[in-house]
């Protein structure tokens, strides 16, 4: 596969010359198409890595959808997408394959966000999963191979251009990692605990009933977790990620933000949103940041008189009261901390969500209070023991 690629540049247009190679034997990527740059790569391996230990521990098909070395949404295909889902992740035209319907959920958990990703996919491209990926908009694909049909399909994506990228799914990386800052090199042993379900054995709340889909979205949140730059904090349900807040300096900021993006998932499920009447020219793209402009500030779209370009007829604009109403149905959500929540803020910001099911490391000094909080909630939390920060 050889030992370099030389790159465009680095992570901006003057940082050049610029490339990735191996210091030992060639590298575990091949380009099929397009051209990637720096920021692709970083996207790309880190992708790679989350999607293979999803499947690796849960045994599903697997996707990631990155966007500046973060990952914006990522699933398992654990359970089939329901009716309203499908339409709101704008594939209910298509028939889905498991992977599939995990790039879907991958993409569908913030598609604000989502939007010119990198993707990243745990088994073969099949014409399916090609077929979603063909209509979003999206810098690129890493996967362990693909089908000649699906490769034939991207390869037309960007006016040829599309970025694909394969990988050797045997490549094990070395033990210690290095990584050069101000002309100063740092060294660690890499990352290398996969999370798992032996992670949620100590629970620490009353409530110790950690039934087996809150496991599955628990290890879903921390593995997403181990690949997003901190402080992290994710919400999961049925086996993908419906908020993640990432690098953020405070944990209750991270928590406040996956929050937020998971209300703004479930709102968008709303009855009201999925039978919203667009005008035939108004692309995917436009049509998912006019949703998520009627859920934020409605204003902004119909008093303005934008929604005119946008609607066959005129939307109706949420009050809160019906927001928090609508968000009140969502039950069942897992939560998954990078390291230790400091403060019982974050719990009582996780209610509001429909938080159940909580994993965290522990070591606070404010612990108990933690826990006391859960336990005014019904909530089952566990300490895994196990910090997982990134940078």
């Amino acid at each position: 596969m050889g030992k370099e690629i030389l790159l465009k540049y680095g992570c901006n247009p003057h940082q050049k010359p610029a490339r990735i190679y191996m210091k030992k034997g060639e590298l575990p990527i091949r380009v099929l198409n397009g051209n990637p740059g720096y920021i692709n790569f970083l996207d790309a391996l880190n992708g790679w890595q989350l999607v293979k230990e999803l499947r690796q521990v849960l045994g599903s098909p697997a996707a990631a959808s990155f966007k500046h070395v973060s990952p914006a949404g990522a699933a398992v295909a654990a359970v089939p997408l329901s009716e309203e889902l499908k339409k709101a992740y704008f594939v209910d035209d298509l028939e889905l394959s498991p992977l599939a319907e995990a790039y879907a959920r991958a993409r569908g958990a913030d598609r604000m966000s989502s939007y010119g990703d990198f993707i990243a996919l745990s088994d073969e491209v099949d014409v399916q999963t090609a077929l979603v990926i063909q209509r979003e908009v999206s810098d690129g694909v890493i996967a362990p191979g693909y089908s000649p049909e699906a490769l034939k399909i991207l390869k037309e994506k960007r006016k040829g251009g599309y970025n694909i990228l394969q990988i050797d799914p045997s490549y094990q990386p070395e033990e210690m990692e290095t990584k050069e800052v101000f002309g100063i090199t740092f060294e660690q042993l890499r990352n290398n605990v996969v999370p798992d379900f032996t992670l949620l054995d100590n629970i620490v709340t009353r409530n110790r009933d950690l039934p087996e889909p809150a496991r599955r979205d628990l290890v879903v949140a921390m593995i997403t977790l181990k690949y997003t730059q901190s402080n992290s904090v994710c919400y999961a349900l049925d086996g993908q990620v419906i908020g993640v807040g990432a690098g953020q300096q405070s944990r209750i900021h991270c928590t406040r933000l996956a929050g937020d993006k998971a209300d703004t998932w479930y709102l968008r499920q709303h009855p009201d949103m999925l039978n919203l009447r667009f005008r035939e020219e108004v692309s995917r793209p436009d049509r998912a940041n006019a949703i998520d402009q009627l859920l934020l500030d409605g204003d902004s779209i119909i008093e303005t008189g934008e929604w005119e370009r946008l609607f066959v007829e005129k939307p109706r604009k949420f009050t809160e009261e019906e927001k928090q109403s609508w968000i009140s149905g969502i039950k069942g959500v897992s939560l998954g901390s990078d390291a230790f929540f400091p403060f019982s803020d974050n719990i009582d910001r996780a209610a509001k969500s429909g938080v159940k099911y909580i994993a965290q490391p522990g070591g606070s000094i404010r612990d108990d209070l933690v826990i006391e909080a859960c336990d005014r909630y019904g909530m089952v939390m566990a300490f895994t023991g196990l910090r997982l920060f990134h940078h």
